[in-house]
């Protein structure tokens, strides 16, 4: 069984959940420029499907906040925009930086500095993210607060600039900049005076190693910038964990709250014993690299002591895994085999007959076992799971996804691997990037015309394992779908 204190509850973003209405519009972030360009979206990239015509959580925060409630969840993970507080640059506000080139080592964010960002922030947007904290709070809900989730305000990163003028050409490079990193620290000192009081935890960011590797190496994810470059994507890699180290240097100087990152993680099995000497640098690219910077401190073939041991907590998001083959031709040499993981046909199975997502994503529930495992033996923190779902807008293999995936984290709970709460995504349907509207991933279905929420079955399964703390009830009486 799940112990009494366990975490059950949703994860949620800003520009995914927040619009709803025009008179919302948050317009001042690198994804909306994106998702709003005629040319991605004359051109497939982008649906050209609006965030302004979401799920409008920020209205009707309270209507789901209770809907949590109701289905017995009590914890929560939500970001700030940081687009929507700071719509302008705030390059300008002195914070004193400590540096040596590319290497940021410090970053003295100070009451001063928070004061004069106060000067320039959109202190309703601020007021307004604080009632909805404040109904989390009043309704029992533990709160774990984003400073970003994958969205960068359009003064850091302007990718149609990068695409029409060429990345080394622009200033607003989003992480492959170190202003990044230092903004983010000025952020974060902002958010923890104004919020601190109403989250329980915090969080820096959202799977970096998705927005480097989508945005610089596989160009036709739909992500931006979609500029094929491999010093950019280590670059961006290297300054998500700089800016990582230094907004917990930041939080943990203003609160002794914990304070952790959401990564995405990816097991790795091979197809053929052939490939086995394989998996270990597999796992490294999908899982290690960037970990190892903020743990261990080892950044680009040096150990900095100002980026070791600068997390408290794992968040951990798991969709599926990776098979891999042997390949000599390539540079890593080895090749992700297609059938298997995020690259199978909608609604069918894959290769090992495994059901599929409405994305084409295998449902491997067996992944998130051996990802909190080698978590826990790797790096020995505690460990949230802060994203598992599925789009399935039919809800036909959701029931089966969240029962079979809560089934292998009670069983990794019973061996003393420390994980602490299951957050699932999501609450309600939600907008999905490049992807627009079309895929759903909520537990309630969201008429996007009335704003109305409507449950889907999956959410009474849900329930049932949070009223009962086990799946053990559950999963001896389903049909294994393999």
């Amino acid at each position: 069984m799940f112990k009494n204190d366990f975490l059950f509850g949703v994860s949620l973003s800003g520009m995914q959940f927040e619009m709803g209405s025009i008179k919302d519009l948050d317009d001042r972030t690198d994804w909306y420029k994106w998702t709003t360009d005629k040319m991605n979206i004359i051109a497939g990239i982008v649906s050209g499907d609006r965030a302004e015509n979401g799920s409008n959580y920020w209205n009707q925060y309270e209507e789901d906040h209770s809907n949590m409630v109701k289905y017995g969840m009590n914890a929560i993970r939500i970001g700030v925009e940081w687009s929507r507080i700071f719509p302008e640059s705030t390059e300008n506000i002195f914070a004193k930086i400590e540096r040596d080139g590319d290497k940021i080592y410090n970053v003295e964010v100070t009451e001063e500095t928070i004061s004069e960002l106060e000067k320039v922030a959109n202190m309703e947007a601020v007021e307004h993210y604080k009632k909805i904290l404040k109904d989390l709070k009043n309704k029992g809900i533990h709160v774990i607060l984003d400073l970003t989730h994958f969205s960068l305000p359009v003064w850091l990163h302007d990718p149609i600039k990068v695409q029409r003028k060429g990345l080394w050409n622009v200033k607003e490079q989003g992480w492959v900049s170190t202003l990044s990193v230092t903004e983010l620290a000025k952020f974060a000192g902002f958010c923890v005076k104004h919020f601190d009081e109403f989250v329980d935890e915090w969080s820096s960011m959202n799977e970096p190693q998705i927005v480097s590797s989508l945005g610089y190496l596989l160009v036709k994810s739909g992500f931006p910038p979609a500029y094929p470059d491999e010093k950019a994507y280590k670059l961006s890699m290297i300054n998500q964990a700089q800016a990582h180290a230094r907004a917990y240097d930041v939080i943990k100087k203003y609160t002794d709250k914990p304070m952790g990152l959401v990564y995405s993680f990816t097991p790795v099995y091979p197809e053929s014993d052939e490939a086995g000497d394989c998996v270990a640098k597999a796992l490294d690219f999908y899982n290690f690299w960037f970990m190892d910077m903020i743990t261990y401190g080892n950044v680009d073939g040096e150990t900095r002591e100002d980026m070791k041991n600068k997390i408290d907590f794992i968040g951990v998001n798991y969709y599926t895994r990776a098979v891999i083959a042997k390949d000599e031709n390539s540079e890593e040499g080895w090749t992700v085999l297609s059938d298997y993981g995020y690259d199978c046909e909608p609604y069918s199975k894959s290769k090992a007959g495994f059901p599929t997502s409405e994305m084409g994503w295998e449902i491997y529930p067996e992944g998130i076992y051996e990802v909190l495992k080698f978590l826990n033996e790797r790096y020995n923190l505690r460990m949230i799971v802060t994203e598992n779902g599925t789009a399935d807008s039919e809800d036909r293999v959701r029931p089966f996804f969240v029962l079979s995936h809560l089934n292998q984290i009670e069983k990794a709970a019973e061996e003393g691997i420390k994980i602490e709460g299951y957050l699932h995504w999501s609450l309600i349907d939600n907008f999905e990037w490049a992807e627009g509207f079309s895929k759903r991933f909520g537990l309630m279905k969201v008429d996007y015309e009335t704003k109305k929420r409507t449950p889907r079955p999956s959410l009474l399964v849900y329930a049932d394992i949070i009223k009962n703390k086990t799946t053990k009830h559950l999963i001896d009486s389903v049909f294994y779908m393999k």
